[in-house]
């Protein structure tokens, strides 16, 4: 496997997150995104690295990154589990990293309002 579709933006996150791209757009995994994810984040990679494509398709929270422009999908499966996606130099949206979120941190996104709530009846 070189580079692989896992995903695209659903029209719900490109308008909850204002962002600039088309309904739609591809979201990729590539050979170096996973060896990152399973060096760097066995623990994750060990028990969820499956469960990226549900992730992207049905997140409990999204949040657009002002400093990097990474998009942040987060879902609680038995913890909270973020799926970071960025844009590559090629324009391509690629998943990052995937990594735990401590509870009391996605409690103060959620209150600063910098976490956005996906609403489930999109993701039917």
């Amino acid at each position: 496997m070189m580079t692989e579709k896992i995903g695209e933006f659903s029209p719900e996150i490109v308008k909850l997150l204002n962002l600039d791209i088309s309904a739609g757009t591809d979201i990729y995994i590539g050979v170096t995104n996973i060896a990152h994810i399973a060096n760097e984040h066995k623990y994750e990679f060990d028990r969820y690295f499956d469960k990226i494509h549900l992730i992207l398709s049905a997140p409990d929270y999204v949040r657009l990154k002002t400093d990097d422009g990474s998009i942040e999908y987060i879902k609680h499966l038995s913890k909270y589990i973020k799926v970071a996606v960025r844009v590559s130099g090629d324009g391509k949206y690629y998943v990052r990293s995937l990594y735990t979120v401590r509870d009391r941190i996605v409690k103060n996104l959620l209150k600063s309002d910098i976490l956005k709530r996906v609403d489930k009846k999109i993701n039917l």
